[in-house]
C-alpha cells in the first residue's frame, strides 16, 4: 500500500470507530501534509459522461445540495463519490444521504481535490472559506459550484475570478434567482429598449422570528474535545493557519450559528441580498454584471440584541457607472417585503408572480411604439373629437413569458458538458460580491464608499 492511500485511510472517518480510536484518527490525520494534486485534468465532459461530484461543507445547504443531486442521478448522469466536513456528525450523515462508505468520507478538503475520479465540487462551507477551496479546486483541475457568497472579501474575490479566467475551469456561484428566466427576459427587454433607459431598482429579503434570525441549533456534545458523533476539528474550521481568520478558542455560537458574526460572513447583505443584488444585476447590466461607482448603507440592531455583531435590520443602495442605482432592503424584525421591480423612463418591470411591464404616464407614446409588436393598442376619438390612446394613458401593462432554462445545478452540469454557460458566472458573482462588501463596510464604518476600477479597491467616498 502507498504512502498516500495510506494516509488516505487513515484520514477517512466512519461512524463505527469507537471513540478512543476515532479520536486518535482525528488527531493523526488532520496533522498530515497538503496531499499532491493534479491540475492537468482534461476540461470539457462530453453529453454522455458521467459528472462525479465531491461536496464539500455538509451543514443544512450542504445536506440540501447532496439531496438534489441523489434525486437527479439518473437523469442527469450525475454522482457524489466523496463528501466532506470538519463536524463529524454532519459526515458521517453525509455519508448515510450519498450510500457511500465511510472511506468515502474525509474531514480535510484536500483529499477531495487529489482524487482523481472527482470532476467537480459543491462548496457549502462557511462564506470564509469559499474562494481558498474553490482556487485550490480549479487549480487541481476541479469544476466548481460554489455557494453564494463567493467570498468574505473583495480581494478574495477578485482572486477567484482572476483564477477562472486562469485555470479555464467552470465556476458558478449559488444565487439560484439568476436561474429564474424572468430575469433573463427582463434583460432582454431592457436591451430592445422596452422600458426606456433604466435609472433605478429595488428588492428585498425580510423575514421575522421569534427565536432571532440565525440563533440556530447547537449540538451539546460537539466541540473539539468531542467524542464521536461530537468532534468537531475547529481549528481547520477556523482557517486561521491559512490567514482566513483569527484563531480563538472553541466558541460553539460561533461554530453553529457563524452567519451572526463579521469574522465569516457579511450577516444579511452576503447572506440575503446576494440572492437579490446578483438577479437585478443580470437584468439591468448583463450576464456578466457591472461594478459598482459608489455604495452607502444603513441599519443597526434594533430589536436582537444579543452577542451577535451583524445588523437585524440592513438598507443599502448601490449606484453604478451605468447611470442607475439598485436599492436593497433586509429586515428581520419584520417580514413584509418590498416588490423586486425594474424602473425605466418609459415604464417599469415587475418580478412579483408573473413578469410584466408597465408604462408611465407621462410617457405612454415611447413606450406602446416600443412593444407594439406585442401590445395591443389603438387611438379613439371622444365626443369632442379629440383622440385619446386604448387603453388610457398610464393603464398599458403587458405580460412576459421568462425564458426556459434548466435549474441552478442544471446550469452547472450542462456548463460542465457545454451545453449552456453558468447562470452566474464568476463576473457577475464577484461584480455582486463587491457592491455586497462595499455594502458591509459602509454599514460598519459608517462611510459612503467607492469602488477604484483601477486599482480594484474600496476607496472613500
Amino acid at each position: 500500500m502507498s504512502d498516500h492511500a495510506d494516509l488516505s485511510r487513515r484520514t477517512f472517518l466512519g461512524t463505527a470507530a469507537a471513540t478512543s480510536a476515532a479520536t486518535l484518527l482525528a488527531s493523526n490525520a488532520i496533522g498530515k501534509e497538503q496531499p499532491t494534486t493534479d491540475s492537468s485534468a482534461s476540461i470539457g465532459h462530453s453529453k454522455n459522461d458521467k459528472i462525479n461530484m465531491g461536496v464539500i461543507g455538509t451543514g443544512g445547504m450542504g445536506h440540501g445540495h447532496l439531496r438534489n443531486i441523489m434525486s437527479r442521478k439518473e437523469a442527469d448522469n450525475v454522482s457524489v463519490g466523496r463528501v466532506c466536513d470538519v463536524y463529524r456528525r454532519r459526515l458521517n450523515s453525509a455519508l448515510k444521504v450519498t450510500d457511500n462508505p465511510s472511506d468515502r468520507g474525509t474531514m480535510d478538503y484536500r483529499y477531495v481535490l487529489d482524487d482523481p475520479d472527482i470532476d467537480a465540487v459543491l462548496i457549502a462551507t462557511p462564506d470564509h472559506w469559499h474562494t481558498k477551496i474553490a482556487i485550490d479546486a480549479m487549480e487541481a483541475g476541479k469544476d466548481v459550484y460554489v455557494e453564494k457568497p463567493l467570498s468574505l472579501t473583495t480581494d478574495q474575490a477578485i482572486a477567484c475570478r482572476d483564477a477562472v479566467h486562469r485555470t479555464g475551469r467552470v465556476l458558478q456561484v449559488g444565487p439560484q434567482g439568476t436561474s429564474d428566466g424572468r430575469y433573463w427576459k427582463a434583460s432582454k427587454a431592457i436591451a430592445d429598449g422596452r422600458i426606456g433607459k433604466v435609472t433605478w431598482s429595488q428588492g428585498s429579503y425580510c423575514r421575522n422570528s421569534r427565536g432571532g434570525q440565525f440563533n440556530w441549533h447547537i449540538d451539546p456534545d460537539a466541540g473539539p474535545g468531542g467524542t464521536n458523533d461530537g468532534f468537531v476539528w475547529w481549528d481547520q474550521w477556523l482557517g486561521h493557519k491559512h490567514g482566513l481568520t483569527e484563531k480563538i478558542p472553541w466558541n460553539a455560537d460561533h461554530f453553529f450559528r457563524f452567519r451572526k458574526y463579521w469574522a465569516y460572513n457579511g450577516g444579511l447583505a452576503t447572506d440575503l441580498l446576494y440572492h437579490k443584488l446578483a438577479p437585478l444585476l443580470l437584468a439591468v447590466s448583463g450576464p456578466n454584471g457591472e461594478y459598482p461607482k459608489r455604495v452607502v448603507a444603513a441599519g443597526g440592531r434594533y430589536l436582537e440584541k444579543d452577542d451577535r455583531d451583524i445588523p437585524d435590520n440592513f438598507f443599502m443602495m448601490a449606484e453604478y457607472p451605468g447611470e442607475h442605482t439598485i436599492m436593497l432592503v433586509s429586515v428581520m424584525t419584520n417580514d413584509t417585503n418590498i416588490p423586486v421591480q425594474i424602473h425605466g423612463q418609459y415604464g417599469s418591470i415587475d418580478f412579483d408572480n408573473a413578469l410584466s411591464l408597465s408604462e408611465q404616464r407621462t410617457w405612454w407614446p415611447e413606450f406602446r411604439k416600443a412593444n407594439d409588436d406585442l401590445l395591443e393598442h389603438s387611438m379613439v376619438k371622444d365626443e369632442n373629437g379629440k383622440e385619446h390612446p386604448r387603453p388610457a394613458e398610464g393603464q398599458a401593462k403587458l405580460e412576459m413569458v421568462g425564458e426556459s432554462r434548466p435549474d441552478h445545478m442544471g446550469a452547472f452540469l450542462g456548463a460542465i458538458r457545454g451545453q449552456c454557460e453558468p447562470a452566474c458566472n464568476v463576473d457577475l458573482g464577484c461584480s455582486t460580491m463587491v457592491a455586497i462588501k462595499m455594502a458591509v463596510e459602509s454599514y460598519r464604518t459608517g462611510q459612503a464608499l467607492r469602488w477604484d476600477p483601477r486599482t480594484e479597491q474600496i476607496v472613500p467616498a
